[in-house]
C-alpha cells in the first residue's frame, strides 16, 4: 500500500473518533447509572485515539481532518436501550475504520491500528452482549445477502 492510502485510511478511523466522541456525549446522556462508567471509559478511550490520530497525520505530513459541529445518529436514542445499541454501532463503525488502517498501514502505525481494532471489538462485544465473527469486517458480519 502507498503512503497516500496510509493517510487516508487514518483521516476516515480520525473522523470516526472524532464521531465517536460525539456519539459518547449521546450516550452519556441516557445510559443510566448502571452503564455509566463503561460509558465514560469509551469516551475516554475514543478521545486518546483522537488526538493520537492527530498526532500520527501530522507526523505523516498530512492535515488532521476537523471534526464537525455535529453528527447525524443511525436512529433516535431516547432511553438506556437505544443508547446501548448506540454504542454498540459507534464500536462497529470504529472497528471498521481501523481494519482499513491495517490493511493500508505497515509497521508500528499498523500495529496500534491493529489495537484499536481489538479494542473497538471488545467493547462492541460488551454493548452487544455477544460477539461477531469478523470485527472491522461488515461484509463477514452481515451474513448472506437477501
Amino acid at each position: 500500500m502507498s503512503t497516500s492510502d496510509a493517510m487516508d485510511a487514518v483521516q476516515a478511523a480520525l473522523a470516526a473518533e472524532h464521531a465517536a466522541v460525539y456519539g459518547y456525549g449521546v450516550v452519556g446522556g441516557r445510559i443510566g447509572d448502571d452503564r455509566e462508567a463503561e460509558a465514560t471509559a469509551a469516551y475516554a478511550s475514543h478521545r486518546a485515539r483522537r488526538d493520537a490520530l492527530r498526532r500520527t497525520v501530522r507526523d505523516l505530513g498530512g492535515k488532521p481532518v476537523a471534526a464537525a459541529p455535529a453528527y447525524a445518529l443511525p436512529f433516535p436514542v431516547p432511553d438506556q436501550a437505544a443508547a446501548v445499541r448506540l454504542a454498540t454501532a459507534l464500536e462497529d463503525r470504529v472497528a471498521g475504520v481501523y481494519s482499513d488502517v491495517v490493511r493500508a498501514a505497515e509497521g508500528p502505525l499498523r500495529r496500534e491500528a491493529a489495537s484499536a481494532l481489538r479494542e473497538a471489538a471488545v467493547r462492541a462485544v460488551r454493548w452487544r452482549g455477544n460477539g461477531v465473527a469478523f470485527p472491522g469486517l461488515t461484509e463477514r458480519t452481515e451474513g448472506p445477502a437477501r
